[in-house]
C-alpha cells in the first residue's frame, strides 16, 4: 500500500506521521519527501479496518491538508518509465560503473549478446565488445565523450560513450554505452533525405505572408504547368522548389537541377540538353543531359533571367513541343518534364530591355510564387535562427547554447540582405567560434550596411510628426543592430536609456 500525504512544511510532522505507523505496528517499506510539501509511505496491505483507522488520525495530525493512496512511489513511477523506455528503444544501451563493470543493459542489448542481464551485470563490456578499451577510458585522467566505430556479432555499430559524474564534485560514477545499429542509421538518413526532398513543414513559416505562399505552393505544386519562383538571393527558391516536387505526383520520380548562371553558355548547353557521340571531336561516348535524367520528374532552371539568348530559344521548344535535341545529333529526344523556374531578377524588365525573350517570359508567367525577404517576415527569424543553432550544435556534437536576451531583438533588428543564407551562415561562424553556451550579438558578425538614404521625397510625406517618427524608426533600425543594448545605444544618440527603451519599445525594436 502506498499513501500520498500532502502537507506542511513543518519540524517534526514526519516523526509524528511514523510515530503513527509504529502505534499500528506497520512495517514501513519506504519513505519519499517532496520539497514541494509531500511526503509518500510504502507499506504492506492493510485488512480494511485498520485502514479505516488509519487514514483519519493522519488527517488529525497538525500541518496534513490531505492523505490519499496512489498505485506507485515517485522512484516506483520513474523506474518503470526508464524500464519502458529502455525496452522500447531498438539501440543497445549498457549502463557501466566507474570500473567498465556492467551494471544495466536494456533488452535489445540482451537480445543481441544472447544473454539475460543476470548474466551480464557484473561483468566487463569489454569482454562482450572489442576494438575499445573501456577500462582505460574510465581510468584516464578526464574520461571525455567518445564517438566510435565498433563491430558485434558481425554487424557494424556507431558507439556513443558518455561519462557520468556526480554533479556535486564531479567524482566520476560511470558511464552509458550507445550502440547504433550502422544499417538503422543509414535508413534514419535516407528517411530524412526523402523528408528534405519533400513536403513544406520543413519550411519555417510563423510569419502571415511565408504562410500565404505556402498555402499558394501547397496548391500550385499539384500542377504540371512551368512554375516560376522569384525572391531575392538567399531566400530558399530552391528549397521551396524541392517542397513542390516532394508534394507532386511526380515525388518518386527524379528533381534535376542546373544553375544557369554558373557555367559558360556551351556548357550549359551540353548540361541541359546532353551531347551525341563524337560531338566534341575526340569522345566517343555521348551523354545525356538533365533533361532527359529528370524524365518523368523535375527539372529546376535557377536563376533563368541569366540564360543565354540561344539557350532561351532552344528552351522555349521544348516548353512547346516536349523536344529537344542534343548537341551534335539530328534525333529529336521527347521528354515529359515539369519545369520549376527560379530568379533574383525582375524578368519583365528584361524583356524591356531586350535580354529575355517576351514570348519565353509569357511561358513561365503562368504559376507564380514571389517569396519575401527575411526582412518583410521577422516572425521566422527567430524560428530559423533555434532551427539553425540546433543543427549545427548536432553537427559539431556539442550541447545546444541558449539564445542570451539580447539576442532575439538583435537578429530581428538587422535587415539581412542575404536572407536566410546570410542568416545561416553568420550562426554557423558564430557556432564554431562560440566557447560558452550562451549565444548573444556580441558573437554574430554582422558587415554594417551602406544603404543609401531615401530620396528626400519621402520625408515630406503626412506632417511633421509622421515624418519626425519616420525618421525616428529608420535611424533606430540603421543603429541597433551595432549597438544592440539599449544603454549602448543611448550613449551612442546622446540620451537616457530610459528614452532609448521607450523609442525601441514604440517601434517594435525593443524586447517584446
Amino acid at each position: 500500500m502506498r499513501l500520498e500525504v500532502t502537507c506542511e512544511d513543518r519540524l517534526g510532522l514526519t516523526r509524528e506521521l511514523l510515530d503513527r505507523l509504529v502505534e499500528r505496528q506497520i512495517d514501513l517499506r519506504g519513505i519519499e519527501i517532496d520539497t514541494s510539501g509531500i511526503i509518500y509511505l510504502n507499506f504492506p496491505e492493510l485488512a480494511f479496518s485498520d485502514f479505516q483507522h488509519l487514514m483519519p488520525e493522519i488527517r488529525r495530525i497538525p500541518g496534513v491538508h490531505d492523505v490519499k493512496t496512489i498505485p506507485y512511489m515517485p522512484s516506483e513511477r520513474e523506474h518503470h518509465e526508464i524500464e519502458a523506455l529502455l525496452r522500447a528503444l531498438p539501440d543497445l544501451i549498457f549502463s557501466l560503473d566507474a570500473r567498465g563493470r556492467i551494471t544495466q543493459a536494456n533488452q535489445a542489448a540482451q537480445s543481441a549478446l544472447s544473454t539475460t542481464l543476470e548474466e551480464l551485470r557484473g561483468g566487463a563490456l569489454g569482454h562482450y565488445i572489442k576494438g575499445f578499451a573501456f577500462t582505460r577510458w574510465l581510468e584516464s585522467a578526464e574520461p571525455r565523450p567518445q564517438t566510435c566505430k565498433l563491430a558485434l556479432g558481425g554487424e557494424e555499430y556507431l558507439a556513443d560513450l558518455i561519462p557520468l559524474f556526480v554533479a556535486e564534485d564531479q567524482t566520476l560514477a560511470g558511464a552509458v554505452v550507445v550502440l547504433k545499429s550502422a544499417r538503422r542509421i543509414g535508413m534514419h538518413f535516407n528517411a530524412l533525405h526523402a523528408d528534405e526532398i519533400g513536403g513544406f513543414e520543413h519550411i519555417q513559416s510563423h510569419s502571415p505572408r511565408m504562410q500565404q505562399v505556402l498555402t499558394e505552393a501547397a496548391k500550385l505544386a499539384m500542377q504540371d504547368a512551368p512554375l516560376l519562383i522569384m525572391g531575392e538571393t538567399g531566400t530558399g527558391k530552391e528549397l521551396l522548389a524541392r517542397a513542390c516536387h516532394g508534394a507532386s505526383l511526380r515525388s518518386s520520380r527524379p528533381f534535376m537541377a542546373l544553375n544557369c548562371a554558373a557555367m559558360p553558355d556551351n556548357v550549359a548547353e551540353s548540361e541541359l540538353f546532353g551531347y551525341a557521340p563524337g560531338a566534341f571531336g575526340n569522345n566517343t561516348d555521348g551523354k545525356r543531359g538533365v533533361l532527359e535524367l529528370a524524365s518523368g520528374g523535375t527539372l529546376m532552371l535557377d536563376e533563368i533571367g541569366d540564360m543565354s539568348p540561344h539557350l532561351q530559344t532552344k528552351f522555349l521548344r521544348v516548353l512547346q513541343d516536349g523536344v529537344f535535341r542534343r548537341v551534335g545529333d539530328e534525333k529529336e529526344v521527347q521528354v515529359n518534364v515539369r519545369f520549376i523556374c527560379t530568379t533574383q531578377k525582375n524578368l519583365l524588365e528584361l524583356v524591356g530591355q531586350g535580354r529575355f525573350r517576351e514570348d519565353l517570359y509569357y511561358r513561365l508567367d503562368v504559376l507564380t510564387l514571389n517569396l519575401p525577404p527575411l526582412r518583410e517576415r521577422k516572425a521566422d527569424i527567430v524560428p530559423l535562427a533555434h532551427y539553425f543553432v540546433a543543427r549545427f550544435a548536432t553537427e559539431q556534437q556539442r550541447s545546444r547554447p541558449r539564445f542570451n536576451r539580447h539576442l532575439a531583438d538583435f537578429l530581428q533588428a538587422y535587415r539581412w540582405p542575404g536572407n536566410v543564407r546570410q542568416l545561416r551562415n553568420c550562426l554557423y561562424r558564430a557556432m564554431t567560434l562560440l566557447d560558452g553556451d550562451e549565444l548573444g550579438p556580441e558573437h554574430i558578425d554582422l558587415p554594417i550596411e551602406n544603404e543609401p538614404l531615401p530620396v528626400i521625397d519621402e520625408w515630406f510625406e503626412g506632417d511633421l510628426e509622421e515624418a519626425t517618427k519616420r525618421f525616428e524608426r529608420r535611424l533606430l533600425e540603421r543603429l541597433y543592430p551595432a549597438y544592440p543594448s539599449t544603454r549602448q545605444l543611448a550613449k551612442r544618440l546622446g540620451v537616457s536609456h530610459t528614452a532609448i527603451a521607450n523609442k525601441l519599445r514604440e517601434y517594435g525594436l525593443g524586447k517584446k
